[in-house]
């Protein structure tokens, strides 16, 4: 097998994934309703002609919609950052699986009984570089914790 051989997948795969949104973008685009330029609360659409809805008894449409609960305010609140170190902890927490993940499937398949194996090596590294990845995630963590989420931009 080539390194040619071994790509065309991948091209392929690319191209489906570029291909199937933008044909769903196309196709929407022309089947979706749309106001009419004349009448604002009347939509309609160019592929079915039939389909015609006038909005006019709807006024709460423009509204945001809370639960079902009358929208109070408004939507424009100051939010601190401190907030968001939840989430990039679970991110650390995550990226750190992937790379254990992957250190943990190149030590499955190590030749354990010959150290001088290249599989023994590089289960070896996988883990060394997973143990140093992991102590600079931890360094990380602790350091959000030591600021108890008061980070200041």
């Amino acid at each position: 097998m080539t390194v040619t051989d071994s790509y065309v997948a991948v091209g392929l795969m690319a191209i489906l994934g570029i291909l199937f949104p933008l044909s769903q973008f196309i196709v929407t685009r022309f089947v979706r309703p749309v106001t009419d330029s004349a009448n604002p609360n009347i939509t309609r659409s160019y592929f079915l002609p039939g389909y015609e809805t006038d909005h006019s008894l709807y006024p709460r449409r423009l509204s945001t919609y809370e639960c079902g609960s009358e929208p109070v305010g408004g939507a424009m609140i100051q939010f601190h950052f401190q907030y968001y170190w939840y989430a990039i902890i679970f991110l650390v927490f995550d990226i750190a699986f992937m790379f254990l993940a992957l250190a943990g499937t190149l030590t499955m398949t190590a030749d354990v009984a010959d150290t001088s194996s290249q599989s023994y090596q590089e289960a070896t590294t996988a883990m060394f570089i997973a143990g140093i990845f992991l102590l600079l995630m931890s360094l990380g963590v602790w350091h959000v914790f030591r600021k108890r989420g008061r980070i200041y931009i």
